[in-house]
């Protein structure tokens, strides 16, 4: 069943709502300093997506067209800061702990927001949506890619602390 650009747009807000609510609860529970500020940064983030979305929402609900998306705002301290925190997380955390396996679960959540926003930029026949979504797709990608970077530092900790290397 083909979906419209509406139904796509409200898919994606409760997607971004309920990353939103995941990583908030993470957060909350986090025992280590570095995940429980890893997790605050990415609700924050997913509440630009919900804004970001919602707007685009707003003007399609009235006017059946998409705003020209602007290019989201890059944090240029945010990379140090996540290395930084990276670097602390691994002090911090098992492979095996309940931060490893909520980055586990964020890495999935993320790559379902890559592939919706992915496939509408392919589907969409306004350029104005297509764009929306590769920018969203982008951004989603550099999420995703972050915490595989953070859950291969763990496995990579788990395998020297453990002694599991064969030479």
């Amino acid at each position: 069943m083909a979906r419209n650009a509406e139904d796509i747009l409200k898919e994606a807000i409760l997607l971004e709502t309920r990353g939103k609510a995941f990583y908030s609860n993470v957060a909350d529970k986090c025992d280590s300093p570095a995940a429980k500020k890893i997790f605050t940064m990415m609700a924050e983030e997913e509440d630009e997506h919900i804004e970001y979305l919602s707007k685009q929402f707003i003007n399609y609900t009235k006017k059946h067209s998409f705003i020209k998306p602007d290019a989201p705002k890059e944090n240029p301290e945010e990379t140090v800061v996540l290395k930084v925190l990276t670097e602390q997380l691994k002090k911090e955390v098992n492979a095996a702990s309940f931060e490893a396996a909520a980055i586990s679960s964020a890495i999935d959540f993320e790559m379902k927001a890559v592939k919706l926003y992915s496939d509408r930029a392919k589907e969409a026949t306004d350029p104005n949506e297509k764009e929306l979504y590769r920018i969203l797709a982008d951004w989603e990608g550099e999420h995703s890619k972050m915490l595989h970077e953070l859950n291969d530092a763990l496995k990579e900790e788990i395998w020297y602390d453990n002694n599991f290397w064969p030479f």
